[in-house]
């Protein structure tokens, strides 16, 4: 087994390293602040070929694997949170729905403009009333002659507001029915649907979340994407591949606090000599690093079962899990380790530790993960 980053990955690390530091770090702190979505860096990131990093390149993509997806993801996680996980969502969630399960007229049609950047994707679960318990959703579609009239809500969608088009999934059968859901593709402008801004959230501020709105909104058959009622088992294959690009989030945000804490220990003094020297700092630093390390190899090995096209239901489930509780544990460590300094903005711990966060509650909870991990194990 080689452990090594291959030619592509190195190449990736560098272009996203010097994209950051260059366009995003000097505007983060503004970004979250303010809660701003920057739209023109998401375009800047199309034109790299960041925003359809494993899609072919016949529909536009970079052609590059699932190890390729990750380490660009581990690099944006290093400096800013928000940004990473907005080009997780637009290529894991919607991008990555309409590649696996639309049919090649919704491939030709859709990916192309996402994949550049000139489409700002969305994807749309979760309701107000519904998070973990997707087959209770209340956001439903009646067939109508070729149309399918739709009325309800999704909430807590990236891109929501911003986004050119959205994958949804709209219950179109019987409550609770595993095969009464089917997913659709919505763009933006389309009568009756609309989107509210979601504001004041603890971190990833500057990426957009919304509720989107549905009245009456008319969607023609033609916008079904695969069959309908296959909706449910199609989010959940997308979310096995989703919780890779969580994990390598996650990895990146924790590598970020742990790096930001191994300068912070070597500069700063007390008693005459660096805090890292103590051995409580030192020994902060070296669970942090430790914990690093194994997150990223359990999220290297689940991109691996991806790609080779193997199920990688446990192995995502472990990876997001892990890395998303290891993101916390050093967000948190960051700000000890900073003391005063670390709880201010002035310092990036602050950041970091509520960033990480989110890593822990989208795209399935911790608990979520362990369920999914425990019930497979259990088969």
């Amino acid at each position: 087994m080689n452990f090594e980053l291959n030619e592509n990955q190195l190449m990736i690390t560098q272009m996203v390293r010097d994209f950051a530091e260059r366009q995003i770090r000097p505007n983060m702190n503004k970004w979250d602040a303010e809660e701003h979505f920057p739209v023109d860096i998401m375009k800047e990131m199309g034109k790299l070929g960041l925003l359809g990093i494993y899609i072919p390149e016949q529909y536009g993509g970079s052609g590059f694997s699932y190890m390729e997806y990750a380490t660009a993801l581990m690099e944006l996680g290093k400096v800013c949170g928000g940004i990473g996980l907005s080009v997780a969502a637009h290529n894991s969630l919607c991008t990555g729905h309409i590649y696996y399960h639309g049919n090649e007229e919704q491939k030709k049609k859709y990916l192309p403009k996402l994949t550049s950047g000139e489409f700002i994707g969305a994807w749309g679960l979760t309701e107000p009333n519904t998070g973990s318990d997707a087959m209770r959703m209340k956001c439903t579609a009646v067939k109508d002659g070729d149309y399918w009239v739709v009325n309800g809500a999704k909430n807590w969608i990236t891109h929501g507001l911003s986004g050119d088009v959205a994958v949804v999934l709209i219950r179109t059968g019987e409550l609770l029915d595993s095969n009464g859901i089917t997913a659709f593709i919505v763009e933006k402008g389309t009568p009756g649907f609309s989107a509210v801004k979601i504001k004041d959230k603890l971190g990833v501020r500057a990426s957009e979340t919304a509720e989107l709105i549905f009245d009456n909104v008319r969607l023609h058959e033609s916008q079904v994407i695969g069959e309908v009622g296959q909706g449910f088992k199609q989010a959940m294959h997308i979310l096995d591949g989703g919780r890779i690009s969580i994990a390598a989030l996650s990895c990146g945000i924790a590598r970020g606090a742990y790096e930001a804490s191994v300068k912070y220990a070597k500069e700063r003094e007390q008693f005459g000599q660096p805090i890292g020297k103590f051995q409580a700092i030192g020994f902060k630093l070296a669970d942090m690093a430790t914990e690093v390390e194994a997150a990223e190899l359990l999220t290297f090995q689940a991109a691996d079962y991806k790609n080779r096209n193997q199920k990688m239901t446990t192995q995502g489930a472990f990876a997001k899990y892990f890395a998303s509780e290891v993101s916390v544990r050093c967000g948190n460590e960051a700000v000890q380790i900073m003391g005063g300094y670390g709880y201010t903005k002035e310092y990036p711990a602050e950041k970091f530790l509520r960033d990480a966060k989110l890593m822990t509650i989208g795209e399935g909870t911790s608990e979520i993960q362990k369920l999914v991990i425990s019930r497979e194990l259990l088969k």
